[in-house]
């Protein structure tokens, strides 16, 4: 590895106002997490943005939002469905647009079922992508158009290579891959789906975006890198071998004001700045 990555965070609008400092710095990639709410469209956050863009002046790092997802399947069958969630996804897009951010992470549709009875259900799996495509082909088009990257995040998904498989049919450079390390780490432990450094491997030059979280292998819990067992050398150690430089973002549930610290013991670790 020439260098060691400098890893960004997602953060609401307070801890980035608390982290200022350390953000700016280096420049740290952002992910903004206050934009996710599904219940909130596109005007009802106006003051929020505007706040953004002051908070955010003359930092030149590359910065995002995640998007809403509670409830919101991107392979609904339902076409009333679908237009729910592609509404969604605009509005959150729309709001892309007025902060400058240039990705926006949504969630996968697959799981553990789903994967398990492809098989035994044969018209599911051209089913699912088919419905997949008719939900996202006005918001990969609005996503281009504003230069926004859709990053794909694994969720309930056992099977890495459904992920890239849909990306690929949409064949655009503003839709790619993300990888949730604890989520992998849940998924490999709960249901014996393949290591976090293997999700890596397969992405590989679709991967656009990693969320950095520890985890027990039991269930999602977004804790500091080195509070869990996900085996932090082999996932930097992938990283650095893959052929693309995915946003690395720390995304833990708590004690935000402890980055600086967290990331400390990773850089004396020689993996991370």
């Amino acid at each position: 590895m020439s260098s060691l990555p400098i890893l960004g965070a997602a953060l609401r609008y307070d801890d980035v106002v608390s982290l200022k400092d350390w953000i700016f710095e280096k420049n740290r990639t952002l992910e903004l997490q206050d934009f996710s709410p599904v219940d909130i469209l596109d005007d009802d956050q106006d003051d929020l943005i505007d706040a953004y863009k002051t908070l955010l002046d003359g930092f030149t790092g590359l910065y995002g939002i995640h998007g809403p997802f509670l409830g919101l399947n991107l392979a609904a069958s339902d076409k009333l469905v679908q237009n729910v969630v592609t509404v969604r996804l605009l509005d959150a897009l729309n709001k892309c647009e007025r902060l400058g951010a240039t990705h926006m992470v949504i969630h996968s549709p697959f799981s553990a079922w789903l994967s398990l009875n492809f098989v035994n259900f044969s018209f599911m799996r051209p089913s699912l992508f088919e419905a997949a495509a008719e939900t996202l082909a006005p918001v990969i088009k609005r996503a281009e158009e504003i230069g926004c990257c859709l990053m794909l995040e694994n969720i309930e998904d056992t099977d890495p290579t459904l992920r890239n498989d849909l990306v690929e049919e949409f064949n655009s450079p503003m839709f790619q891959v993300s990888i949730d390390t604890g989520h992998a780490h849940m998924a490999n432990g709960s249901f014996n789906a393949p290591p976090v450094p293997d999700f890596i491997t397969v992405a590989g030059s679709l991967l656009g975006h990693v969320h950095l979280q520890d985890a027990d292998g039991y269930a999602d819990r977004h804790w500091h890198p080195g509070e869990g067992n996900i085996p932090w050398g082999a996932v930097f150690k992938t990283l650095a071998e893959i052929p693309a430089a995915p946003r690395l973002i720390l995304e833990v549930r708590d004690r935000q004001h402890l980055l600086p610290q967290t990331v400390a013991r990773l850089e004396a670790l020689g993996l991370a700045q």
